[in-house]
């Protein structure tokens, strides 16, 4: 009786965190953002302008403001783009955690959920490519701006109640909004839409998806992280490439994640890896996604790295920045002036099943992009990259090196791109083939390295 009293009191601690972080990220989604008209907007290398007669231009956290037909076609096509990309943020109320009693990733997971986002902005260029948008996407901020919250005040509520008289499923008030209308699709759309599901439940929140928060704790387990840890954004790097690795879905087979050792790039590890044997046995390249773990200055963030954030983002093939500020995790994907613009983690959504047929798709994209100075960012994070082909890769390694140089005015570099292994330089180098076990000794030493360096997320 005593352990099922402490499981009651932990599932109300649970239900009251998912709240609170509910109600200050609601407090978020209800304020505006504004967009100069004067500068371009970056997101994830597409550039666009916003013209109005006002100085600013006013994105509603839930429902953009009505704008002058003039002004519309482009912030139309940012809106249609910036929607389109995957939001993965905490859930609550999914299979339980392997060796913990938790049920949700509320409070701890935000870095992991970041890292998801990244993860699935490389499958997406993938699979769907960088034009691609949503065709519904612009029906999703057609919901009331208040629904979030309210829903959240009835699932508490009815949460607390079905605690206290024992039931065990609590009854929730039906949040009541018009799923969009079915349209009609072409033969093209009709595949894109297949990836875009499919990409989704890749990073559902089961122990099967290969992507999903079970997987990926599995995975931090190997560099001592359990459920409930916080995770920084280099260990999340390492636990997404072996969860890159091991994925045994065969439309994954063409991807292999590549993440740098010590702010080096290695080229022939990543070109050894995009040409290592396919698992149909044909000889074949892969699209590799990079990931380099770094850190903006000491202390605080260094304004001087502000261009070369800025020309990262700048960049069709860059996937974003697992980052935040400090206690926060957010997901940086693009800029205007010196604010980034980011997708946030910390709203606590239930869990849904990506098993079944025509799962709903509005929870996992966001309606609202959000801003904030780049001078409260954390030093601490990972660039992401994705290159389609080795001479993508090579392309790309000549482009950012330029851009290294141009904005370490006379400092070292954040990182850098070597010819030749990471074993020519007396660096152990990381294998491509691991039987036993999934991290080897010099990646569970720098992991530890990262645990104790990394900010602490909440």
């Amino acid at each position: 009786m005593e352990a099922t009293g402490t499981d009651e009191v932990e599932k109300i601690k649970s239900k009251f965190m998912s709240a609170w972080h509910n109600m200050k990220y609601s407090w978020v989604l209800k304020t505006k953002t504004y967009f100069s008209r004067n500068s371009p907007v970056f997101l994830l290398g597409k550039c666009y302008h916003f013209k109005t007669d006002g100085m600013y231009l006013a994105l509603h956290s839930f429902l953009f403001e009505k704008i002058n037909t003039e002004i519309s076609g482009n912030v139309e096509e940012f809106r249609k783009d910036f929607i389109s990309r995957i939001w993965l943020t905490y859930r609550e109320e999914f299979p339980q955690l392997k060796g913990s009693a938790l049920t949700t990733d509320c409070g701890w997971g935000c870095t992991l959920r970041t890292g998801q986002m990244l993860l699935a902005q490389g499958l997406m260029l993938h699979f769907l490519g960088r034009a691609w948008v949503w065709p519904d996407a612009l029906d999703i901020d057609n919901s009331d701006s208040e629904s979030w919250t309210t829903h959240t005040v009835k699932k508490l509520t009815a949460s607390l109640e079905a605690s206290l008289t024992a039931e065990r499923e609590p009854k929730i008030l039906p949040n009541h909004h018009q799923p969009p209308l079915k349209r009609s699709w072409d033969d093209s759309e009709r595949r894109n839409e297949v990836y875009h599901r499919k990409i989704i439940s890749w990073f559902g929140d089961s122990p099967l998806a290969a992507f999903g928060l079970h997987q990926l704790i599995e995975y931090g387990k190997k560099s001592g992280k359990m459920a409930g840890d916080w995770y920084g954004p280099a260990v999340v790097a390492h636990i997404l490439r072996k969860a890159v690795e091991e994925a045994r879905d065969p439309e994954l087979q063409g991807v292999t994640v590549y993440v740098a050792q010590d702010c080096t790039v290695y080229s022939s590890d990543v070109v050894d890896r995009q040409c290592s044997f396919m698992a149909s046995g044909k000889a074949d390249t892969k699209a590799v996604i990079i990931l380099v773990p770094v850190r903006l200055g000491g202390e605080r963030t260094n304004m001087d790295y502000l261009e070369f954030v800025k020309g990262i983002l700048s960049l069709e093939y860059c996937v974003g920045i697992i980052g935040g500020k400090p206690k926060q995790s957010y997901y940086f994907a693009g800029f205007q002036d010196d604010s980034l613009i980011y997708m946030d983690p910390h709203y606590c959504q239930s869990f849904v099943d990506v098993s079944i047929k025509d799962f709903p798709l509005e929870s996992f994209h966001c309606p609202s992009p959000k801003k904030m100075s780049f001078k409260k960012m954390d030093p601490s994070c990972t660039i992401g990259f994705y290159c389609r082909t080795v001479q993508d890769f090579e392309k790309a390694s000549e482009e950012i090196t330029k851009m290294l140089k141009s904005s370490s005015k006379e400092k070292y570099p954040l990182f850098t791109f070597v010819k030749g292994h990471s074993r020519d330089y007396d660096f152990a180098a990381s294998p491509l083939h691991e039987e036993r076990d999934l991290f080897s000794e010099e990646e569970k030493r720098r992991l530890k390295r990262f645990s104790t360096e990394e900010f602490v997320l909440l």
